[in-house]
């Protein structure tokens, strides 16, 4: 059965991951494009604390996810700075906020190449 959940979680992940990755060619909404990439980071995460048991919580924050991982495998550390990049973009790209913002093309790109980071991290991780 966890097996199964954990296959979920990264199905979901996968369909974040690519919906914002073939859209970055074809839309000038690289806020919601950004979204969905952190999106896609928090499932991998919560993913790899399903499949090892961690405490799990309905949280959006990659870095707080990042320390629940922690618990579990230190090296998962090597993607924090990915975890950071990302971390805004829940917030920032869905409310009214009252700080500067700027969404490009660029900024999506290098979200994407956050994302793949995670991606592999944690696929290689699970095996899946």
């Amino acid at each position: 059965m966890q097996t199964e959940i954990i296959k979920e979680w990264i199905e979901k992940a996968e369909e974040d991951f690519g919906f914002a990755s073939t859209s970055i060619e074809h839309t000038d909404y690289f806020a919601q494009i950004c979204f969905h990439f952190q999106q896609a980071a928090e499932k991998y995460l919560k993913a790899f604390i399903i499949a090892n048991e961690l405490e799990f919580r309905p949280i959006h924050n990659l870095l707080e996810l990042l320390e629940i991982c922690r618990e579990k495998e230190s090296e998962i550390s090597e993607i924090e700075e990915d975890c950071r990049y990302l971390n805004p973009f829940y917030i920032d790209t869905r409310y009214p906020v009252h700080w500067p913002t700027h969404y490009d093309k660029e900024t999506a790109i290098k979200a994407r190449d956050s994302v793949k980071e995670i991606r592999k991290w944690i696929r290689d991780f699970l095996e899946f």
